[in-house]
């Protein structure tokens, strides 16, 4: 904002040094992880950008309110402080306990069962959890903590879809065999699915894995910028209209990349490595 005279109100510009000041700090403390756990004042400047004298000055902030610490001469961590939010209780310690808020949000908005699917280390996924509609007729899910195959139904193939075109083929590898009289066996068709779901940004299924029910499911990511689960509403085909299932489709994908975001993913990250996929 400026003045009568053309001259920026001092308020104004303290206040956006202030902003840019936090965002910059921010991404010093991204450049820390598993693999780079010390960092020094020049690998910091070439990975965001900052000329080492404004790195410098940042960090010496940052490790007076114990952002970060010295581990040696010149090279720095990340501080006791994040440890001490970390195990203070205030963050959640699972993926699980980290969508449950919003998978509550998106039930109360539609009293339809919503369920949070858990991406495993093998390549199936679970049921990990679940907020159950109040209505009487209504999903319950009975198979929690089953690992399942991802090619079955809208939650395991918004978790395929989000993964990058190279790891497909082993999903859709071998014999997959038909659990309802509408689930898709055949590799072409469900790679047809996926594309469609990238476009979308979420997955359908109507009955494919469960006769009666309506699934949609949209991928969920953290701060690897890889999928690690997906966020679905579980709905009886009764009351999935195709005017709902458009609507539903698109809360459910804002919902999912309103929990990705709060464990770290960025647009840019994720679209480096799945490009097409549409977000949020």
């Amino acid at each position: 904002m400026a003045d009568v005279d053309g001259v920026e109100k001092p308020v104004e510009s303290q206040r956006r040094n202030g902003v840019q000041s936090i965002d910059r700090a921010v991404a010093l403390l991204r450049c820390f992880d598993g693999r780079k756990p010390e960092l020094g004042i020049s690998e910091l400047s070439r990975s965001t950008g900052l000329s080492t004298s404004t790195v410098h000055r940042l960090l010496a902030a940052m490790q007076e309110n114990h952002l970060v610490r010295q581990t040696g001469t010149k090279r720095y961590g990340l501080g006791p402080l994040l440890l001490q939010l970390a195990n203070s209780g205030a963050m959640p310690r699972s993926l699980r306990e980290a969508a449950m808020p919003f998978m509550t949000d998106l039930r109360d908005e539609f009293d339809e069962t919503i369920g949070w699917h858990e991406l495993l280390a093998s390549g199936q996924r679970i049921v990990a959890g679940q907020v159950e509609s109040h209505q009487e007729l209504r999903r319950t899910y009975t198979d929690i903590g089953v690992p399942i195959r991802l090619v079955y139904g809208g939650p395991g193939k918004a978790i395929l879809c989000a993964l990058p075109d190279g790891e497909w083929p082993r999903h859709l590898a071998g014999d997959i065999d038909s659990i309802t009289a509408r689930t898709t066996t055949d590799a072409a068709e469900i790679e047809k699915e996926l594309r469609a779901a990238r476009v979308r940004g979420y997955a359908q299924s109507r009955g494919q894995r469960t006769v009666g029910i309506s699934a949609i499911a949209a991928p969920v990511f953290d701060h690897t910028q890889r999928v690690v689960g997906a966020i679905g509403a579980s709905v009886p085909e009764a009351r999935m209209a195709p005017e709902r299932e458009d609507l539903l489709g698109a809360r459910v994908r804002e919902v999912a990349w309103q929990l990705s975001t709060t464990l770290g993913a960025t647009a840019d990250g994720v679209h480096a490595s799945v490009p097409d996929i549409r977000l949020g």
